[in-house]
């Protein structure tokens, strides 16, 4: 096995630079041994068919507390702040037969029957959303983030689950909770005290919803779990994965691909002019900015050859790199930094997972993220970014890929008076007309 010399890339908890990590990491091979927040060594995975392979087959797993040595005999401190995502029993962390017998009744709660039922309710959520953006004044600056590209899924993810409305109850500590529950750069006592609070606010939602069962998701998994399917934890930790994933994949997604078409009007220029779709655009923004960075940890089952001399030794943990997938340059081209609607290769990523535990939600987010940027465009023709010359600053996380805010102008920049012609210029005009007083070139119609 060929072995790195220290010192370990050591990646930046904050997210600030991640893209700039990432490419330096591809520069030093398929596979790189780096080092996580809390000073926990892992394998950086490179490229988007060798992430593709460690997704898809039988040489990594999720589940830690089969096959990552180090969390099994107490290496790994349980006060290692990313060791919720290590934790958590579901159908993403699972492994074999428990995957298939967690995923099971979860696909049976995302069918396209359920989902295409819930789209009119979606485009009235974006509608009602679109409506208070109405009533912003002109020339004020908004952080659509805040004010539409999290309310929406918030709303849509809530309804499905049927989480309460109002903001003092569950729903309004969930939306706090996952806000912080992505910060990589979270201190340990934050992080432990936003674990208490999610599953006691989970707790108690699940009592109330077995009090008062209703038709949405969450009674019909508390029904498997009665049925002896699913474990009260496994039925928690599922419930922390849904909510969560569904709340902030589709929320970064919205906020990058307004992001990224604004500072590329260019391209916002295509899809209005129909020379490409909106799914194009969502599918290049998934690819130039994968919502997740990367995926909760993976173990080599076995060792692993990338390459001859390189192997990752069993029972390594392994980070594969949904956004150095996308901006993979073997792949997409020595441009693949570049955001292109109308690049062939943008569906070819791995943003919403691959293989086995590929995401069960795809159909409902790309809705979603349709309806609210269709509408949101309509609505609002002349969106701006409030200052393209600052861009805004990245969530302090290496797992969610978003904007800690997108400050915009929803009319646009006032262009400020026309002016008049410059001393002498209108003499020149006339000349430049001839007889009847018109140029011989036809201008742009108002």
């Amino acid at each position: 096995m060929a072995q790195q010399a220290c010192p370990f890339l050591t990646i930046d908890p904050s997210g600030q630079d991640l893209y700039g990590e990432i490419s330096r990491i591809r520069d030093q091979g398929p596979a790189v041994e780096i080092e996580l927040p809390g000073g926990v060594r892992a394998w950086w995975i490179n490229g988007l068919e060798l992430n593709k392979r460690l997704l898809a087959g039988p040489e990594t797993s999720k589940d830690a507390f089969q096959h990552w040595p180090a969390w099994i005999n107490g290496d790994i401190s349980r006060t290692w702040p990313l060791a919720i995502w290590v934790s958590v029993r579901n159908m993403v962390t699972a492994y074999g037969p428990d995957h298939s017998r967690l995923r099971k009744p979860m696909a049976a709660a995302f069918t396209k029957r359920r989902v295409d039922a819930l789209l009119p309710r979606v485009q009235e959520i974006v509608d009602r959303a679109l409506d208070g953006l109405e009533r912003v004044p002109a020339g004020e600056v908004v952080d659509l983030r805040a004010a539409f590209a999290a309310p929406v899924p918030h709303e849509v993810v809530c309804e499905l689950f049927g989480v309460p409305r109002g903001e003092d109850g569950p729903r309004g500590a969930l939306y706090r909770i996952i806000n912080r529950f992505f910060d990589t750069a979270i201190s340990l006592e934050d992080a432990q005290a936003n674990a208490v609070e999610l599953y006691g606010t989970l707790t108690a939602f699940l009592q109330d919803k077995r009090e008062h069962p209703a038709d949405d998701l969450t009674t019909a998994l508390i029904a498997v779990r009665d049925e002896g399917a699913l474990s009260e934890q496994e039925l928690m930790d599922n419930l922390i994965l849904l909510l969560t994933a569904g709340f902030e994949t589709t929320v970064n997604l919205i906020d990058n691909t307004v992001h990224s078409l604004l500072a590329h009007p260019d391209q916002l220029e295509l899809v209005r002019s129909g020379q490409v779709t909106w799914e194009d655009a969502i599918e290049e923004s998934l690819r130039f900015e994968a919502p997740g960075a990367m995926s909760g940890l993976r173990y080599a089952v076995e060792d692993i050859e990338i390459e001859p001399g390189l192997t990752i030794p069993k029972g390594d943990p392994v980070v594969v790199s949904f956004a150095g997938a996308g901006r993979d340059p073997e792949r997409h081209g020595p441009d693949a930094e570049r955001f292109d609607v109308t690049r062939t290769t943008s569906r070819d990523h791995v943003s919403f997972g691959h293989g086995v535990h590929h995401c069960l939600g795809r159909p409902l987010a790309m809705a979603e993220a349709t309806a609210a940027l269709t509408s949101l465009f309509d609505r609002f023709p002349r969106l701006a970014l409030a200052d393209p010359s600052r861009p805004p600053k990245r969530l302090r996380s290496i797992i969610s890929t978003g904007h800690q805010e997108l400050p915009v102008l929803l009319h646009g920049r006032d262009p400020g008076p026309v002016p008049g012609p410059r001393p002498g210029e209108a003499e020149a005009i006339r000349k430049l007309a001839g007889p009847g007083g018109t140029s011989g070139t036809t201008g742009p119609r108002g």
